[in-house]
């Protein structure tokens, strides 16, 4: 070999190696779920409406300073009108301009502006959990769609090894045919079912296709990006180690964000009623304001003969002389307003009642749905154990029925019936495998555990 074969050999098992690692990327479950929170849409406003209410928080505790505002204004008049500047009608063209700056803040009203402040709190803090509810319900979607996927995969697998079995058995059974041990009706009918095994095998990689097209749009990615997962083989050992029902429960009912949501909006509640019984309170407050003012009316003398008659009093003069400030405290008493304030009082009231009741819900239906849960996981492992006992009975039996059918002592159809038992039974298998997976899944997730297969996966293929 020259040394430019071997500089070749060596460029094409670089790039070999490259593109292999490329290919190598695989998605695992928790690299799915972090991708969620960054990139759907869901997600994103949920984020938004906690930005907004965050802003509705800061504005509450801006609304305790005062206020401070300035104003200004220049007129220019003509014609008989009266110069308050200078207390005397002018029939004449006249200037005049007004500054003051002015000034209030709220010393009482009945506790509403700090119970607003904190009701925003409890607001934001709803909002906050409200987002999280979201990110855990797509965890708990992208958890499902993962392990969708896996289950379809081995399905397509075991489809595969049915195709397997039934071309080599076709092959066998051309053999015997030829040689005259069996008729040639025996051999159409493994050909027909090894074309219903072809027909099923693509049916169940179409269905791993769409199970991956359903991960992706979940993911927000489009069609045409590079996607494929980890696959975990899992081993399920033992009986299922699960806490009560009602342990999970007492732990789940403290850090499940719907639930922290509601309590949230229940103390929101309350403190909006307080904030409506504040309304009868009277309000006292105290205002300021400073201005000047200035007149081309304004003349130093108006006698005439006199120094500085009809001479107009200049700009900066006028400004510092026509100062003037004040401070003034005022009280607003409420008396009777058409029934307004008790009218929302009551609605307030009611609406107090119904997140109350809301709040009660949440954690009946969270109760609800671990009770399910728990008793779901122990049924699907009940069922994997039988499955998994009936599996090993009819591919005992095909083997068996295998073996006869190749000496002749066994047609066709019966060696087609436990084939087609053994396809079912495994396919089952899986079925009640990754259910039981995902219901441990959940109660996990109830627990505040992170979605992961990696307790439960023992080797990856890749």
């Amino acid at each position: 070999m020259n040394i430019k074969s071997v500089i070749l050999s060596v460029i094409i098992s670089i790039l070999a190696f490259s593109i292999n690692g490329m290919a190598q990327k695989l998605w695992t479950l928790e690299e799915c779920i972090v991708y969620a929170y960054e990139n759907n849409i869901e997600i994103k406003q949920s984020v938004l409406s906690v930005n907004a209410a965050d802003r509705d928080l800061l504005q509450s505790k801006l609304n305790l300073a005062p206020s401070l505002n300035a104003s200004a204004n220049h007129s220019f008049g003509w014609g008989r009108s009266f110069d308050q500047s200078a207390n005397r009608y002018a029939n004449k063209n006249t200037q005049q301009s007004y500054f003051s700056i002015n000034s209030q803040v709220t010393l009482f009203n009945g506790m509403q502006l700090i119970n607003n402040v904190r009701q925003k709190q409890f607001d934001y803090l709803s909002q906050k959990y409200t987002s999280d509810k979201i990110r855990n319900d797509m965890s708990l979607n992208v958890a499902a769609s993962y392990l969708l996927i896996l289950f379809n995969i081995e399905l397509a697998n075991n489809a595969q090894r049915q195709v397997n079995i039934s071309v080599e058995q076709i092959d066998r059974t051309k053999k015997q045919v030829e040689a005259g041990a069996i008729s040639s009706g025996s051999l159409y009918d493994i050909e027909a079912q090894g074309a219903a095994d072809e027909a099923n095998l693509v049916s169940a990689k179409n269905k791993v296709m769409l199970a991956y097209l359903d991960l992706m749009q979940l993911l927000d990615m489009e069609t045409n990006t590079a996607f494929d997962i980890d696959k975990p083989v899992f081993d399920i050992v033992g009986s299922p180690s699960l806490l009560p029902a009602e342990m999970i429960y007492n732990k789940s009912v403290e850090i499940m964000p719907e639930i922290k949501s509601a309590e949230y909006q229940v103390e929101s509640a309350l403190r909006g009623l307080s904030i409506v019984k504040g309304m009868r309170s009277p309000r006292l407050y105290a205002t300021s304001s400073y201005a000047t003012n200035f007149s081309d009316q304004l003349m130093k003398s108006y006698i005439p003969g006199q120094p500085g008659y009809n001479e107009m009093i200049n700009f900066n003069e006028q400004f510092k002389e026509n100062r003037n400030g004040t401070l003034s405290l005022g009280l607003s008493i409420p008396i009777f307003n058409g029934y307004q304030v008790s009218t929302n009082i009551k609605k307030s009231e009611i609406y107090y009642e119904s997140v109350s009741l809301n709040l009660e819900s949440e954690k009946l239906r969270l109760r609800k749905n671990i009770e399910a849960a728990y008793a779901d996981a122990i049924a699907s492992y009940q069922t994997y154990l039988s499955r998994k006992k009936s599996v090993e009975a009819f591919d005992a039996s095909f083997i068996f029925t295998e073996e006869k059918f190749n000496i002749g002592m066994v047609n066709s159809t019966d060696y087609n019936v436990v084939k087609i038992q053994l396809a079912n039974a495994e396919a089952d298998l899986a079925s009640s495998k990754f259910d039981y997976i995902f219901k441990t899944k959940i109660l996990d997730f109830y627990l505040g555990r992170s979605m992961s297969l990696s307790d439960i996966a023992n080797v990856r293929e890749n």
